[in-house]
C-alpha cells in the first residue's frame, strides 16, 4: 500500500512541477526537438515514397503524387507511435540534468548542491548507449513478439515489460550521472513501476509528449524520497 502512496506522491509532485518555469521551458524545448525530428522523418519519407512511386509508376498521373503523400503521412504516424519512445528518451537525455537540477533545487536543496553536472560528451555517450540498448533488446525480442502475436495481447505485454525495464534503467542512469551510482539507487519495484507507467504513457498520443519530463521528475522524487525515509528511520 505504501508503494502506491509513494508513487502517487512522486507523480503529484512531478505533475505540479510542470508549472515551474524552468521545467516548463524544458518541456517545450523537448517537444519542439522531438517534433522536429519527426517532421524531418516525415519529409524524408515523403520524398522517398514519392521518388519510388514516380520511378515505378511514372509521374504522368497526378494520383501518383497524391498516393505518395497519403502513404508518407500514414508512415509518419506509424513511426511516431512505434519510434516515439526511442526518440523521446534520446532527446530527453540532453535535458535530463536540467530537469534533475530544477527539481532538486526546489525540493532537495542539499542534493542539488552535492550534484555534479555532467558534460555534453558524457550525456551524449549515455544517450547513445541508451539508444543502442533499446534497439538491441527489442531486436532480440522480435521473434518472441511475432510468436505471441496470435495471443492478441502477449506481444504487447512482452513489449511493455522489455521497454519498462529499459526505461527504468535509463531514468536511474540519468540520476547516476549526476550523483554517482551508489547515491542514485532506486528500489527495483519502484524502477519497474515507473518504467512500466512511462512506457505505457508513451504509447498514448499527446500524453506521450509530457511523459519523458514527468517520468524524469518522478525518478528524482523516488530516489530522494527514499533517501529521506531511510534517514528518518536512523
Amino acid at each position: 500500500m505504501w508503494i502506491i502512496l509513494f508513487m502517487i506522491r512522486a507523480f503529484s509532485l512531478a505533475l505540479a512541477s510542470l508549472s515551474d518555469r524552468a521545467i516548463f521551458a524544458i518541456l517545450v524545448k523537448s517537444i519542439l526537438v522531438t517534433g522536429g525530428i519527426f517532421l524531418l522523418l516525415g519529409g524524408g519519407l515523403w520524398f522517398g515514397i514519392d521518388w519510388l512511386a514516380t520511378s515505378w509508376l511514372g509521374d504522368a498521373k497526378g494520383w501518383v503524387a497524391s498516393a505518395a503523400a497519403i502513404a508518407s503521412v500514414i508512415a509518419t504516424i506509424l513511426s511516431w507511435w512505434l519510434l516515439f519512445r526511442i526518440v523521446a528518451i534520446t532527446v530527453i537525455w540532453f535535458f535530463a540534468d536540467d530537469i534533475v537540477e530544477a527539481v532538486e533545487k526546489k525540493h532537495y536543496p542539499v542534493a542539488a548542491v552535492m550534484g555534479v553536472r555532467p558534460n555534453a560528451s558524457a550525456s551524449a555517450g549515455l544517450a547513445f548507449r541508451s539508444l543502442m540498448r533499446v534497439i538491441g533488446y527489442n531486436a532480440l525480442a522480435v521473434p518472441l513478439y511475432l510468436l505471441l502475436l496470435v495471443t492478441g495481447v502477449g506481444a504487447a505485454l512482452v513489449f511493455l515489460l522489455v521497454n519498462a525495464l529499459l526505461l527504468g534503467r535509463d531514468l536511474e542512469d540519468m540520476l547516476a550521472v549526476r550523483h554517482g551510482r551508489t547515491h542514485s539507487h532506486m528500489r527495483k519495484v519502484d524502477r519497474l513501476i515507473l518504467g512500466t507507467a512511462g512506457t505505457a504513457g508513451m504509447m498514448i498520443p499527446f500524453v506521450n509528449l509530457l511523459v519523458p519530463v514527468i517520468a524524469t521528475s518522478m525518478a528524482v522524487h523516488l530516489m530522494h524520497g527514499e533517501d529521506e525515509k531511510m534517514k528518518a528511520r536512523v
